[in-house]
């Protein structure tokens, strides 16, 4: 198949971008790489039919998230991995930076695929609760309950993030 050249510059430009949203939502690096090719060749398939290519970008992490949600489908049963002892506290230092980065990644390891979703697509990807309800196809209503249960669950995995601002 004979990639268009933009959509070839989107992928080149853009990948990254997209692998690190899949990884938020996946928790894998391995899931995250399949699915942000699936998602592109799902793209690609319909490429040619885009009304908007400006748009471009938001179709494939609209298919991503939907993929996503298929998986969870599919899998109905879930298991929670268990991670070993984290700090109490956050050292300080040049250092807090990266620190806080493996708390927060240990802490959505420990949070079921849904709620992860729903704080990656909240918190990272700054999608509104409407827009949320939208990409997922839940009611605005679910969606509100997911994100508050989401954060209580990730104070409760990891109370040394109450520190950060946007936890309280």
């Amino acid at each position: 198949m004979d990639l268009e050249p933009d959509f070839r510059a989107f992928v080149t430009e853009r990948s990254g971008a997209l692998f690190r949203s899949a990884y938020l939502l996946t928790g894998d690096r391995h899931t995250a790489e399949d699915l942000v090719q699936t998602a592109l060749t799902k793209t690609a398939a319909k490429f040619r039919s885009l009304n908007d290519p400006s748009a471009l970008e938001g179709y494939v992490r609209r298919v991503m998230y939907n993929e996503q949600v298929s998986s969870w489908r599919r899998r109905r049963q879930m298991t929670e991995v268990a991670f070993g002892h984290l700090p109490d506290q956050i050292a300080e230092g040049h250092a807090d930076t990266a620190d806080l980065r493996l708390v927060m990644r240990g802490a959505l390891a420990r949070l079921t695929p849904k709620q992860r979703a729903m704080l990656v697509l909240r918190y990272f990807e700054d999608l509104s609760e409407a827009e949320i309800a939208r990409v997922l196809g839940m009611r605005i209503g679910t969606v509100r309950s997911q994100i508050y249960r989401s954060l209580e669950r990730l104070r409760k995995v990891a109370p040394e993030l109450s520190a950060v601002r946007e936890l309280r």
